[in-house]
């Protein structure tokens, strides 16, 4: 069933529980979630970047998805928009049939990420599909990072409260610590769950942590088994995330992790058998791989079971 990302996550919300979102570029990702959400009864929240839509199209995206939908009805499902850089990114979304858009403005000043903002919620609210922004700029917190420059990344407390009244969003992305792409920290994981916590207490909305992926260690060790180089890479630990959906995230990015574990199988066919050339049997291992680890980041994130 597809529905607003507003409707998944205020219910989450309430319940305390994260949502994952999971990126995809493809079917086989798309099969694999599904999968994964079928067999542990969990909402799912699809992604796709402007990455994404301009490999596969955005009403390719949105035809996969709806169809997948109708597959499983039973399923909460919203597709949203990953990290839109303008407004008229979020309006051709929109008008593609996305039921959630990100408006990413983080890197403007704050005035002017709330404008448009403001802006985009007026447009996506008025057709019933809900809107996430960001604060903070998403970088990984060093041991060694100075006060003042790790206030200069992290959000600030007093305006995400002030964001949040005058933009109306649905979800907010407060940066506290995370990075996108395998290579987060430097020395042991931080995140400032105190920062977050202070967000929630003062916007009482879905909040979103993005640049969320673990790299589990049985992904790691499958993908260095086939060659493959993931140089010292270090995600978000399983217990982090369980503290962070304690501290009031709702939705939780995940695309890192996705493409690891499949690229694992994929090289993992080609290496056993290098006269292999029908694509069935690379993607087939590589989708029930990708399935196993969603399944687990929903238990961790506390979905599994919510529908």
């Amino acid at each position: 069933m597809l529905v607003s990302g507003k409707e998944i996550l205020e219910k989450a919300h309430k319940e305390g529980y994260a949502v994952g979102a999971f990126n995809i570029n493809n079917m086989e990702m798309l099969q694999a979630i599904f999968e994964a959400a079928n067999e542990v009864s969990s909402p799912i929240i699809v992604e796709a970047s402007e990455g994404a839509i301009k490999y596969a199209g955005a009403d390719m995206l949105y035809s996969m998805v709806k169809t997948m939908s109708e597959r499983y009805p039973h399923i909460p499902v919203a597709l949203h928009l990953d990290h839109g850089t303008s407004v008229e990114s979020c309006v051709k979304a929109i008008r593609a049939g996305f039921t959630s858009v990100m408006i990413d403005a983080s890197h403007d000043p704050f005035e002017e990420n709330l404008a448009k903002t403001k802006k985009v919620v007026e447009i996506a609210h008025a057709v019933g599909v809900g809107v996430e922004a960001e604060l903070g700029r998403l970088m990984g917190i060093e041991d060694n990072i100075e006060v003042s420059e790790r206030d200069a990344v992290l959000v600030n407390v007093d305006e995400a409260e002030e964001f949040v009244k005058r933009t109306g969003v649905d979800y907010l992305a407060p940066a506290i610590g995370t990075s996108h792409g395998a290579f987060k920290f430097k020395g042991e994981p931080k995140l400032d769950f105190e920062r977050l916590q202070a967000v929630k207490r003062v916007t009482d909305i879905p909040l979103v942590l993005h640049g969320a992926s673990s790299i589990p260690e049985e992904v790691r060790k499958a993908f260095e088994a086939t060659g493959g180089d993931l140089k010292g890479s270090k995600g978000v630990p399983f217990d982090f995330l369980v503290e962070a959906v304690k501290g009031g995230i709702n939705k939780v990015n995940t695309d890192t992790d996705l493409r690891i574990a499949f690229m694992a199988e994929v090289r993992r066919v080609a290496n056993e058998d290098p006269t292999q050339f029908d694509l069935r049997k690379f993607f087939k291992p590589a989708m029930q791989s990708v399935k196993e680890l969603i399944k687990k980041r929903m238990e961790v994130l506390g979905s599994a079971g919510k529908i």
